[in-house]
């Protein structure tokens, strides 16, 4: 029931975003709103290209980077 609202709440925010980026796009909302629809949708993308949560692909980057600094 969790994943269920989780993929929902995903859902609308993905919804969301496209209205903000073509509404920014417009002149009709703040070009502020566009980049955060604009990011989120990159977010997005990154999730399903990895298949992984965006926070996974995050740390994982962020624990490779200090590997190699070590």
């Amino acid at each position: 029931m969790a994943q269920d609202r989780h993929e929902l709440v995903k859902n609308v925010a993905d919804i969301a975003s496209v209205f903000a980026t073509v509404g920014s796009f417009l002149q009709v909302i703040t070009p502020f709103f566009g980049l955060i629809g604009a990011v989120w949708t990159l977010m997005r993308i990154a999730e399903m290209v990895t298949g992984k949560q965006f926070h996974e692909i995050i740390r994982r980057k962020k624990d490779d980077a200090d590997e190699k600094d070590a």
